[in-house]
């Protein structure tokens, strides 16, 4: 090779090269060759979504957190230069304090349910004539909820669950098998509130799940070498000993001002 292709390193000998495509020709199973289905090594990675389930609160800590919300930060930042940026910086900041005043009238309650929770936050919003932007709310809901399994589940407009990411997972469904039947034997009887995200599909076959392959060498050709017998690896002990005692010896009786070789 000209050059290593990243981890393909390893270059097959003309004389192995001609091995392997007679065993290919031959297509019989034997020792160096075992034959499986073509779906065998295939299976489909399906990605296993769990409802997001929050508590909110607006109490004096969660409140605190909004300063570290990107979307807070940046009312108070401007990309205009001169009189125009210090104008917008002004007006952010004007609006910062505004967002901190609203969330410190909202009830000290532990809403269970995001939709509760907006009910009260936009009262408040009306009753201080804030209006607060998609990217301010969202700020706000991030800064004052909990990841809560005991929660209702968050729900879009639509009333679809809305996936938990933290929670997010993927499975290794094989070809051979339903996608369904998988799921319900492998993944439903341990998360009951799981779905399938089904818009995560295949570009070749526009199937849910996207198709990958994997073959482990060594669970299908490695050969078990037992150790060897106790009594021959107590003689090996035994004689190491034995060399070890020796040069101790020799060392021991070295003269002062001598070198052992």
């Amino acid at each position: 090779m000209r050059k290593s292709l990243g981890d393909k390193r390893r270059e097959i000998p003309r004389e192995k090269a001609d091995e392997i495509l007679h065993l290919l020709r031959d297509f019989e199973a034997g020792e160096h060759v075992k034959i499986f289905p073509t779906t065998h090594f295939g299976f489909r990675k399906i990605t296993v979504e769990r409802p997001l389930k929050l508590n909110f609160q607006a109490s004096p800590e969660r409140i605190a957190r909004i300063e570290g919300e990107k979307a807070f930060q940046g009312l108070a930042q401007s990309k205009k230069k001169g009189a125009a940026g210090a104008k917008e910086q002004v007006e952010g900041r004007a609006q910062q304090e505004g967002i901190r005043k609203l969330l410190r009238t909202l009830p000290d309650t532990l809403f269970k349910a995001r939709d509760e929770f907006d009910t009260a936050r936009e009262a408040a919003a009306r009753k201080a004539k804030l209006k607060l932007s998609a990217p301010i709310t969202k700020a706000i809901l991030s800064a004052v909820s909990e990841r809560d399994e005991t929660a209702a589940i968050c729900r879009d407009k639509d009333g679809t669950p809305e996936p938990d990411p933290e929670l997010r997972d993927t499975e290794s469904v094989p070809l051979s098998e339903s996608i369904a039947a998988f799921f319900e034997r492998e993944v439903k009887p341990h998360v009951p509130d799981a779905w399938i995200d089904t818009s995560k599909r295949d570009e070749k076959d526009g199937q849910v799940g996207i198709v990958g392959y994997e073959i482990n060498f060594n669970r299908y050709f490695y050969k078990y070498t037992p150790p060897r017998p106790l009594e021959e690896i107590e003689a090996d002990i035994r004689a190491i000993e034995k060399d070890i005692v020796r040069m101790l010896a020799e060392i021991t009786a070295t003269k002062p001002g001598e070198m052992v070789e």
